[in-house]
């Protein structure tokens, strides 16, 4: 899509970084896991050689101390991190070191560092990046960290949320950084708040709004000087869309993250074979990413168009390189030249649409398999309250209670379906519950999420007095209206998101739900450059609603959308169709990436005891490896090139015991032997004449007489 991509942005501050340490010396980089995960994501390994590197190295592993070349050093600003580092000023391992922080070190660390005399004569340059994020696509980004979500809204994880909302705006601010974007700040403030963390967006956006004034403050180029409008940063959390994580959503990438068995970690994969029933084969992961054009071209697609624009782009494909089309005419030596040029590429475009069929396939037999268009037809009318027909619907829990009898439906779908049930009622009787668990026959255990869903601000328990009436969703709910035509029946709900983001681009956002954090000063930000921003204080104006559709010659103003607690593949999707809806630029960043097995997970675990979460504030801190505060081995003296003694000739001699016949040893020829004994027999005769002689020098010289007196 148009727009800045985040990876672009990230990767040309790390390469610009290293290459601005010392132009034209020879260098090594040095790492630790987390920056060396933040660069594996976004840089080329040989896009670091090619900046005058040697070599590229991780400071807790074994290292050759090199003091003839300079060292920068790329770390995260942690504790043990910094043992590291102290360690190898310590042992003066390299020349001289460029020291560059992926974020903020913290104040009691760099007052360590600070008072190190070590530190001063070797660090020539220290600076920060504000790169502590991970782009995942253009405009997708997370902070791999799906603990967030316990941490934030796990009842015996209260004391940790503060620092944990401290580290999440540190983060935020990164990015901000990053786009060198100086944002007015709204926030998420639910109407009738009923749950605790309620209050959570409203704490993290003055945490956010706090360290960038901070920012500004002593960084007076910030924010650079642009003729885009000014930046909004729109602060959310999980609770203000509890039915997108759950509807089974059929556009290409949300259904194969939902339904295929792909392998998610720092890069997803999909092995075809895996998916086979009864196949042996072992296959291979294949990535998916942005590197692979046609999933970034497809991947917002809805799979009733997507087979079909599969099909026709695999056959403009082979149209571009005819060259490898079955043909009878025979082959020439020119005709084999172009193939061989294009083999590679070809190969790789082949191996892509190979995956791509593969999947769309894989998805579409679970689809019928799991019976999805019945259980989609009843899930779009819970969560948007409106019949195919757009009308109130009737007969709801008939067709809840049919489905979740029904064998063909799996476990995990029925529980999705009473929770959906749940939501559109706004809580059921306690009896109701179990009357629909007993239906799903689901296990004892999975009541645990409908239970803890209060936890984030839904209703669960109704009493028989209650009359309140089904649930009027703030958001996401469509007008009564002639469906359109060209519109899927199953894809009629849109994420609470996507209208938030309409509304605002309309100047129509109730500032009673999403306040600024500063409003006197921020209402009047919406569409001024942002040369106008001081840090002092902040411009006032009028806003000019009429121009919020901008020309496609205008700067884009820029929206960030950070989801505290997880996002949705189809939140990610509305925020790419309102950019290009709206000419807008709009990021979502969120800690990690939810699919609704994920979030179920996560919603039961909010129950049980924390020691099970496995959170890292309770793991032992990591420590720096003892090997760094080895002392070096004093280097082996160097080989003396004195007298070798005659080892081989010393073992061949013997003793004349009067056996003349006696065979000599380790097969020693017997003349070697009689050769020795002569020469020996006449250096003996030698050395009695010489003694002769002396004692004759004596006696004329009457050294051994006494001297008359």
């Amino acid at each position: 899509m148009a727009g800045t991509s985040l990876i672009g942005i990230q990767q040309n501050i790390i390469l610009e970084t290293i290459r601005g340490t010392d132009l034209g010396e020879w260098k090594v980089l040095i790492l630790d896991g987390g920056s060396r995960k933040l660069v594996d994501g976004v840089v080329g390994e040989d896009d670091i050689l090619g900046l005058n590197v040697t070599n590229i190295e991780q400071i807790e592993e074994r290292r050759p101390v090199n003091k003839e070349m300079d060292a920068v050093y790329l770390l995260s600003p942690l504790p043990h991190i910094l043992d590291c580092l102290m360690a190898d000023l310590e042992r003066r391992r390299y020349r001289r070191t460029f020291l560059v922080w992926t974020s903020l070190l913290p104040l009691e660390l760099q007052s360590r560092l600070d008072r190190s005399a070590m530190a001063k004569q070797q660090i020539v340059h220290a600076s920060v990046l504000n790169v502590d994020y991970y782009p995942r696509e253009s405009h997708l980004i997370t902070l791999r960290d799906p603990w967030s979500f316990p941490t934030l809204f796990h009842p015996a994880c209260n004391h940790l949320v503060r620092q944990h909302m401290e580290d999440l705006a540190q983060k935020i601010v990164s990015l901000c950084v990053s786009l060198g974007e100086y944002p007015t700040i709204r926030y998420y403030s639910p109407r009738k708040p009923s749950h605790e963390a309620a209050i959570l967006c409203s704490h993290l956006a003055r945490f956010v709004q706090k360290q960038l004034d901070q920012y500004a403050k002593y960084n007076t180029d910030f924010p650079p000087v642009s003729p885009r409008p000014r930046g909004l940063l729109l602060i959310a959390d999980r609770s203000l869309d509890l039915f997108a994580p759950l509807l089974h959503e059929f556009t290409y990438q949300a259904m194969v993250h939902d339904l295929l068995p792909l392998t998610e970690g720092d890069k997803v994969y999909y092995n075809p074979a895996a998916s086979q029933v009864g196949n042996n084969e072992k296959g291979k992961d294949q990535e998916i990413g942005e590197k692979d054009s046609i999933w970034v071209k497809f991947r917002h697609l809805h799979m009733k168009d997507l087979l079909d624009e599969l099909v026709k782009d695999f056959n403009a494909f082979k149209a571009q390189n005819p060259q490898f089309a079955d043909s009878e005419n025979q082959a020439t030596i020119n005709s084999i030249k172009d193939m061989l040029a294009g083999l590679p590429k070809f190969q790789q475009g082949k191996e892509a649409y190979s995956l791509h069929l593969s999947m769309t396939q894989d998805a579409m037999n679970v689809f019928q398999e799991r019976r999805l268009a019945d259980i989609a037809s009843v899930e779009q009318t819970l969560a948007t309250g409106l019949d195919e027909d757009y009308k109130k619907p009737k007969n709801l829990a008939d067709q809840v209670i049919r489905l979740l009898d029904d064998d063909a439906v799996e476990l995990s779908d029925r529980l999705r379906l009473i929770v959906q049930y749940l939501l559109y009622r706004d809580g059921l009787l306690s009896t109701d519950i179990q009357k629909l668990l007993a239906h799903a026959r689901l296990p004892a255990q999975d009541s645990e999420v409908i239970y803890n869903l209060e936890l984030l601000g839904a209703s669960v328990n109704r009493t028989l007095k209650d009359s309140r009436p089904a649930a009027n969703h703030q958001f996401g709910k469509r007008e009564a209206q002639a469906p359109p035509s060209n519109e899927s029946g199953l894809s009629r709900f849109e994420p609470a998101l996507k209208v938030i983001l309409e509304e605002h681009c309309r100047g129509a956002l109730d500032e009673t739900i999403f306040p600024y954090t500063k409003p006197h000063l921020d209402a009047a930000e919406g569409l001024l450059g942002q040369e106008h921003v001081s840090q002092a204080s902040l411009r006032s104006a009028k806003p000019t609603w009429a121009r919020t559709r901008p020309s496609n010659t205008e700067p884009r103003q820029r929206i960030m959308v950070f989801m505290a607690g997880g996002a949705t593949y189809s939140e990610s999707r509305a925020c790419y169709e309102v950019s290009q809806a709206l000419n807008k630029d709009v990021y979502l960043a969120t800690s990690h990436m939810l699919t609704p097995s994920l979030y179920l997970r996560q919603v039961g675990d909010l129950s049980v005891d924390r020691r099970r979460l496995d959170l890292p504030a309770d793991r032992p801190k990591p420590r720096a490896p003892d090997h760094l505060f080895e002392k070096e081995m004093p280097p082996p003296p160097p080989p003396a090139a004195s007298y070798k003694p005659p080892v081989e000739s010393m073992r061949q001699m013997r003793i004349n015991d009067g056996n003349a016949h006696q065979k000599p040893i380790n097969g020693t020829h017997q003349d070697q032997s009689s050769q020795s004994q002569t020469a020996s027999s006449a250096g003996g005769k030698l050395m009695k004449d010489r003694d002769k002689e002396g004692e004759k020098k004596k006696k004329k010289h009457n050294f051994f007489s006494s001297s008359k007196r």
